[in-house]
Formats: C-alpha cells, sequence, structure tokens
C-alpha cells in the first residue's frame, strides 16, 4: 500500500537555524526548549515524562515509531512533551504484545512535530551552541513570521512548570498492610517511582507539590520522597521552604531530579542552567561511597553548583556524572537525607541505580527502629 506524503513543516531555532521536513502528528505550530535525548529505545516512557514539558524533544536515535506503543509503559496519563523531531519516522510497526503505531497515539495525545531531519546535525548543533527556544509548523511556513511567533515564546530559565503537572488529589497506590509508609511529594512523579516503592513493600500516598507540611505528616509517613519534575528549580522559592520544612522534620528523605535540586535550594546550594543538559540512558556516573560506576538514565537542564556543594560542611557529595563532574548526588551528614540528580527508577533505562531505593528502605528501617520499634513487622 502506497503512503501519501505528509505535509511540509519547518523547524526554525531561536539562532535562526532552519530545518525543513515533513509533518508528524497533528498539523499546528507549537513552541518550547529544544533539547535531545541520546537513548536508542524508549520514546513512549519519554513522551509521558512530565519532567520534559516545556520541551520539544530531539530524538538521536534515527528510526522512531518502529515498534509502536504499548500500554503500561506511559510514566504519566498523558504526553509532556511541547513538540517532536525526528529523522525517519515509521508509521509502519511490529511489536509483540503492542496496542497502536504512535502515529496514532501523537494524533490523540495533540503534538506537533517534524520528521526527515538531520537529527546528527541538529543535535551536533545543540551541543556547540547551547539550549534555546525553538518553534515547529506544519501551518505557517514562513521563516520570518515564525521567528516572531518564537520571540513570544517564554524562557525555560526562570519558568515554574511543576504546577502544572502536579497531581491535584492525593492518591495512595500499594498495599494497605505494607511494611513503610512513604510520602511522595509531586512536582511531576513517574509511575515507575511509585512502581520501585510499591516493590519494596511500600504504601505510597502522592500529595500534591502544594500540600501543607502539616497535612502529610498527619498521615504518618515513614519517609519522603521528593519527586523529579520540569522547570527551573531557582523559580520555586514557596516549595524551597517548604523542602526545608520536610528536611525539619527529621523523618527519612529521598530526592530524585528536581527533588534533588530543591533540597539542593533549600541548603543555601544554588543551581544554575546546564549548556545543553543531561538526557539519555547512558550516562556514567560514580558512587563515591562505594566506588562503584553506574549507567544511569538522566533527563536535566538544570544542576547543582559544584563549588557551593564543595563549601556546604552539612552535605557529602556522593555521587559524580564522570563525563563533566557535575554534581550528581549528596547527603546530609547528620540526617537521613539524601538525593541525585538521575532517575534511579529507569524509565527507560537501566537498572544499575535501583539500589538507591534500597537505601532509602535502609533508612526508614532505621528510623521505624529508633522512634517505632513495634510498626515493624515480626
Amino acid at each position: 500500500m502506497l503512503v501519501s506524503k505528509r505535509p511540509e513543516a519547518m523547524l526554525l531555532l531561536a539562532d535562526g537555524t532552519l530545518f525543513r521536513g515533513r509533518a508528524i502528528g497533528v498539523p499546528g505550530t507549537t513552541t518550547g526548549e529544544i533539547c535531545f535525548n541520546t537513548g536508542m529505545t524508549g520514546y513512549q516512557e519519554i513522551f509521558t515524562d512530565p519532567s520534559y514539558t516545556g520541551q520539544i524533544m530531539v530524538l538521536a536515535t534515527p528510526h522512531v515509531g518502529n515498534y509502536g506503543v504499548k500500554t503500561g509503559e506511559e510514566e504519566s496519563g498523558k504526553y509532556s512533551i511541547a513538540g517532536l523531531v525526528v529523522k525517519k519516522f515509521s508509521e509502519v510497526w511490529s511489536r509483540p504484545g503492542g496496542d497502536a503505531p504512535l502515529s496514532e497515539q501523537l494524533v490523540e495525545q495533540g503534538v506537533t512535530g517534524i520528521s526527515d531531519v538531520d537529527t546528527r546535525k541538529l543535535v551536533r548543533h545543540i551541543r556547540d551552541r547551547g539550549a534555546q527556544n525553538a518553534i515547529i509548523s506544519s501551518i505557517e511556513l514562513d521563516p520570518a513570521r515564525l521567528m516572531e511567533l518564537l520571540q513570544s515564546a517564554p524562557a525555560m530559565e526562570g519558568l515554574e512548570l511543576s504546577s502544572k503537572v502536579s497531581t491535584s488529589k492525593a492518591y495512595e497506590v500499594g498495599g494497605r498492610d505494607a511494611t513503610y509508609r512513604v510520602a511522595l511529594i509531586d512536582f511531576g512523579v513517574k509511575r515507575n517511582m511509585e512502581r520501585c516503592l510499591t516493590e519494596r513493600d511500600c504504601l505510597v500516598k502522592v500529595f500534591p507539590m502544594n500540600t501543607p507540611l502539616n497535612e502529610v505528616l498527619a498521615w504518618k509517613p515513614d519517609g519522603i520522597l521528593l519527586s523529579n519534575g520540569p522547570g527551573d528549580p531557582g523559580a520555586m522559592p514557596k516549595s524551597v521552604e517548604f523542602v526545608k520544612e520536610v528536611v525539619n522534620a527529621g523523618l527519612p528523605v529521598f530526592g530524585i531530579c528536581l527533588g534533588h535540586q530543591l533540597l539542593a535550594e533549600s541548603m543555601g546550594m544554588s543551581t544554575e542552567k546546564m549548556h545543553h543538559g543531561h538526557r539519555g540512558i547512558n550516562h556514567p556516573v560514580k558512587d563515591l561511597t562505594t566506588g562503584h560506576d553506574e549507567v544511569t538514565s538522566q533527563n536535566h537542564g538544570f544542576v547543582v553548583r559544584r563549588a557551593d556543594a564543595e563549601a556546604n560542611t552539612a552535605v557529602e557529595i556522593t555521587h559524580v556524572h564522570l563525563n563533566d563532574g557535575s554534581v550528581a548526588g549528596f547527603r546530609m551528614k547528620d540526617k537521613p537525607v539524601f538525593a541525585v540528580q538521575y532517575h534511579p527508577e529507569a524509565g527507560p533505562g537501566p537498572y544499575d541505580s535501583r539500589y538507591l531505593f534500597d537505601r532509602f528502605v535502609a533508612n526508614m528501617q532505621a528510623h521505624i527502629a529508633v522512634e517505632h520499634p513495634l510498626h515493624l513487622k515480626a
């Protein structure tokens, strides 16, 4: 069967670089900060990761859509990306257990994208020139008009986005008779994070990001997890104050990605915008507490300023990114509080970092043994 040629589309970067290609998804115009992910698989998990809110995603893998989509592999209830850029887009798919073609889901989710782009050239351009806003359109093909529209798009730096994706109502996941109770603060949580906790005998209650701490503590959690999420942590002063209260409550705390950054901000360590970020499933990290290296899943455009972490006598840097030496994790020296910049739940990605959830559970077990010894199961 012959497939009709898709309409023309354009991708324009803020620095004036123009790419021409073919439309995918929903016809339209979309703007956002352009970024790239080097993962060769896992596009469904990437598209549904709330941390990508406000970002146009470039996939480095040359073939996208060839294994379709499968129910149960989503990281949230909807697609979060602002737009999609690929090289070869496959409307033909094949996969045991698959449910539908990616082309169908892009339309259902309202995603505007472009294919037939030299993504190798584009990724190298972003890597060299840095993160910047971009616009995709399949209905407006005048570059001058596209630049006008692009100039009105907000910059990611200084943008608070977690309130757009945080749950509006608390909910529970896991068995009621679980050994541990974890309060998960939702700044843009991924479902695999919840799974990693329930697999470790935890009852998880997911709270909206603006929930007062006394309401969280009234549920009597054994530990608190601060989730990942989108946007600039430096634009979230209320959340920083909330996290400061969380730390002072004395419970075990685990921060992931944005949660890691908010913990740092609450301790006086500033965060900064990266040149082009870390996004992929093959980023090397060293655990300084064990000396072991791990391959990690990462997705972040901001990072804790290393000089601030090194100068803070209350914390110890526990993990470093082996490509650029950036802070990938830290812990408080006098409290059961630790955090990592990457994604140990790995959706998508390798399982090397799942041990961090075991560390969190061990911290809760130790805390319960001291504070509530009768709470532990025999």
